[in-house]
């Protein structure tokens, strides 16, 4: 039973990180160009760089930056949660041919 929980356990932690990593990535890169519009002849590239992503996002999003940025946290811990499954998988196998 051990082997489950800690199983499960590896799973949620995947999940959570999994889906901060994209949203702490966008807000770090939005905040950032916020910061930049702060500096005196930057306001141009602040704005384009705030634009560019809010376009990509709105593409994921269907028209929406907010669902587009919940999209691709769903797809980052859908992977991970693969990811993790199967290095659990390889564990297992190896463990028990050794």
């Amino acid at each position: 039973m051990s082997v489950f929980t800690n199983f499960l356990r590896s799973l949620v932690l995947t999940v959570v990180f999994c889906a901060l990593a994209p949203l702490l990535f966008f807000g770090l890169v939005l905040g950032v160009a916020t910061l930049i519009g702060y500096l005196p002849g930057l306001a141009n590239l602040s704005g384009a760089i705030a634009d560019g992503i809010m376009a990509f996002l709105t593409t994921f999003g269907s028209g929406t930056p907010i669902w587009g940025i919940g999209i691709i946290c769903l797809t980052c811990s859908f992977v991970g949660v693969l990811f993790d499954i199967y290095v659990h998988y390889r564990y297992l196998i190896l463990h028990t041919d050794s």
